[in-house]
Order: structure tokens, then C-alpha cells, then sequence
């Protein structure tokens, strides 16, 4: 059983959260990031969707470096997981690889070509502030 949360987001700086389930969510199975979609997949019409991230049911932040779709432990110096920039510092942080598989919770993602319309902005943010 797939279950994802798509947050979509366009240049403007609009963003929904989307959730797919099952037979919706099997185009995204074996994607990597950068990846481009059609935006019909999640209720769009018009316009592609470019994976820029995610991460799993823990919270561990994806990274397109990392290869495959498995936990590794990765020395860091800057880039996503890493927070700390002080100048020579590097950390060992554990990290997601770029693939999406079924351990993915939440995908992020950019609409290119088109905005979100502002009806459906704020419909999603109002269904998420009542629950």
C-alpha cells in the first residue's frame, strides 16, 4: 500500500498539499528526483511537475547525490540535512537516496508552466487549518 503527500509548489510562491493513495501514487514508484510529470496525476491541468525532494515516514530528508533508495550515512559539509555552515565543519548524517519507493511519506515538488489557480490554494489551506 503506497500513500504520499505531494506538496506542490509554483514560482509565485503558492504551494498545496495533495495526497495520493494506491493506484494514484504507482507513476511516482521508481521516479528520482528531477523526474518530470505530468500535473493531470494530482488534479492539475496544464503544466509539468518536477520532483525536488521529500522525505520518509522518519523524517529523513532525501538527497539527489545519494543513489538508490536507501538509508546511508553521508559525510556532509553544506546541502540539504546539513544546518550547521560554520567554515571546515562536516558532519556524518544519515540521508535518503534520490529514488522513490514505498518508504517515501511526503514528495515535494515544483509546477512548471503554470501557477496554482488561488481557488485551490485556498480551498486546501482552509480543509487543512479545520482538521
Amino acid at each position: 500500500m503506497v500513500n504520499f503527500k505531494v506538496v506542490i509548489s509554483d514560482k509565485t510562491g503558492k504551494s498545496l498539499s495533495h495526497e495520493l493513495k494506491d493506484k494514484d501514487a504507482q507513476p511516482f514508484l521508481g521516479s528520482k528526483i528531477g523526474d518530470t510529470f505530468d500535473s493531470s496525476l494530482v488534479g492539475l491541468s496544464g503544466g509539468k511537475l518536477q520532483i525536488t525532494g521529500g522525505s520518509d515516514k522518519s523524517g529523513t530528508p532525501m538527497r539527489s547525490d545519494v543513489h538508490g533508495g536507501v538509508k546511508k550515512y553521508v559525510l556532509l559539509n553544506t546541502g540539504v540535512g546539513m544546518r550547521d555552515s560554520t567554515e571546515g565543519k562536516r558532519i556524518r548524517k544519515l540521508l535518503r537516496g534520490n529514488m522513490i519507493t514505498e518508504e517515501i511519506y511526503q514528495l515535494n515538488c515544483i509546477l512548471d508552466g503554470v501557477t496554482i489557480p488561488s481557488s485551490t490554494a485556498e480551498n486546501t489551506t482552509n480543509t487543512e487549518n479545520n482538521q
